[in-house]
């Protein structure tokens, strides 16, 4: 199914949606007209929402939620059809921000949009500049436009035909499929989520989560299990985990079990485990059997034994507390040896992935290797194609030192190592992702201007980058996510919130898969 949002300031979006509804039709193509959001009265004769009731949810700060609620809205209407012809959100006097949902719900949609340029009392030099204005503002926000409406005359068409610009001309309907309906390929924030968020349901895991009896745990496992995402294990006495559920204010579904080290059947048998695998390194039953009433230790045993596929944890704990047991018998994956942590960055219209920001202080050239190589099996595993930028002060061989010299050396290990893998390095931040610097810096590379995956030369570097960007932009930071064990083991930040449990939880569902 395909989708194309008309934007007019005018009243003839109704007219324009018809019209191109009908064209297709003609052509032998499905379609389907949606007005997302409407007015109370239209509301009751269709899929749109209430005007009011999105105003309220804006108010409130449930603008995600609404933009997700308008996407189930456009599949809804999809269904069984070609391509939905959207109309445009109106601005109104409960609703004045109708510009940025049109273009937010656009972005999440891969919707190409079809602006309406209004012909009347205009010669065609206005109605050509009125265009390219139009063009320049939707690319601007990362849109595809590739026609635009308008009842301009032949000439009109002629001109822009030559600018490889369709222009429809309601009701001639002079148009073709693949005109309105390349999409934009954008990845915003609400994209991204009900992406992982279907990823996960297509394949539920079991997720341990040792810190049972902690209130952002209990609503996070509340939330989880409610938009059936994966299965859970909380680890705590039962008692006590339902008494912390109740005083904050969640009832925990019977489907979520809850496990009591000490209690439970297979203690003896995970003790008996642990000291099998680490008597050589001076481990006893009684040591074992000790710290097998850890719950970090139980958990991450749980997933060793399969009983359950990944592990989040560090709530209340440091990181080294957390990934201890997991480096000590889970190990890490075949040919890898270095465990390292990286965060997925979901900007404004892409997703980035960030490492090393969570591990290893000062990687030597084969831990930096290894980041990249794990960093870019990450991407690949959320949806991204990897291109791996080798971050340094300096790009190419413009210059030198031990530092630069260290970020070469780890580049080409990479790509001995992967030699599919697109990658460059050194590599300076704006050469990377801005294309006219790129442009400059490094002409003949295919990262340069596009990298997506960026591997910090230092954790100083990531740590401080990865919250720099957070802050500065408002990009949703999703991890640490520990990469290059045999099974997921992630981390969470002592300040984590319920919102970030719930997508760390999702990210090491993704991972088991």
């Amino acid at each position: 199914m395909k989708s194309v949002l008309i934007m007019s300031c005018d009243t003839c979006a109704p007219r324009i949606a018809e019209s191109i509804a009908r064209g297709l039709e003609s052509q032998g193509k499905k379609a389907a007209i949606l007005a997302p959001v409407a007015s109370c009265k239209e509301e009751a004769c269709g899929n749109s929402v209430c005007e009011r009731q999105a105003a309220q949810w804006i108010a409130q700060g449930k603008r995600d939620q609404l933009i997700s609620l308008l996407i189930d809205r456009v599949e809804e209407a999809g269904k069984g059809v070609d391509v939905v012809v959207i109309r445009p959100i109106k601005a109104s006097g409960a609703l004045r921000c109708a510009y940025d949902l049109n273009v937010e719900l656009a972005k999440n949609i891969d919707a190409a949009v079809l602006p309406a340029i209004c012909a009347d009392n205009k010669s065609d030099d206005e109605i050509v500049e009125d265009i390219h204005t139009a063009i320049g503002v939707f690319a601007q926000q990362g849109l595809a436009v590739h026609a635009v409406a308008s009842g301009c005359n032949d000439a009109v068409v002629a001109r822009m035909a030559e600018e490889k610009i369709a222009v429809l001309q309601p009701p001639k309907r002079n148009l073709k499929f693949d005109d309105i309906v390349a999409s934009s390929n954008v990845v915003p924030p609400v994209k991204f989520m009900r992406f992982l968020h279907a990823k996960a349901r297509q394949n539920k895991k079991t997720i341990v989560l040792p810190e049972g009896t902690l209130d952002r745990v209990i609503k996070a496992a509340a939330e989880l299990h409610e938009q059936d995402l994966v299965r859970l294990v909380l680890i705590g006495k039962k008692d006590e985990v339902l008494a912390s559920a109740r005083e904050c204010g969640v009832t925990l579904s019977d489907d979520i079990e809850i496990v009591d080290p000490k209690t439970d059947p297979n203690f003896g048998d995970y003790a008996n485990t642990l000291y099998e695998l680490r008597k050589a390194k001076g481990m006893t039953p009684e040591k074992a059997a000790q710290l097998m009433e850890d719950k970090t230790f139980f958990g991450t045993m749980m997933v060793y034994k399969g009983r359950a596929d990944g592990m989040v944890s560090g709530a209340t704990t440091t990181t080294a507390d957390t990934i201890r047991p997991a480096l000590q018998f889970v190990k890490t994956k075949p040919g890898i040896k270095t465990v390292s942590g990286v965060f997925l960055m979901s900007m404004a219209d892409r997703v980035y992935l960030y490492g090393d920001c969570a591990v290893i202080p000062n990687p030597t050239t084969d831990q930096l290797c290894d980041v990249a190589v794990a960093s870019a099996e990450t991407a690949r595993a959320f949806g991204l194609d990897p291109k791996v930028a080798m971050l340094s002060y300096s790009t190419g061989t413009s210059g030198s030192g031990p530092d630069v010299d260290a970020v070469r050396e780890a580049t080409e290990k990479v790509r001995a190592a992967d030699p599919e893998l697109a990658v460059e390095g050194p590599i300076q931040y704006d050469a990377a992702v801005v294309p006219a610097v790129a442009k400059t810096k490094l002409p003949n590379s295919p990262v340069a201007g596009h990298a997506n995956v960026f591997v910090f030369p230092t954790l100083n570097a990531g740590n401080i980058g990865y919250k720099a960007v957070q802050r500065a932009s408002g990009a949703i930071a999703i991890g640490p996510i520990l990469q290059g064990l045999k099974k997921p083991v992630n981390d969470l930040s002592r300040g984590a919130t319920v919102a970030d449990i719930v997508n760390t939880v999702i990210i090491t569902a993704i991972q088991a898969q």
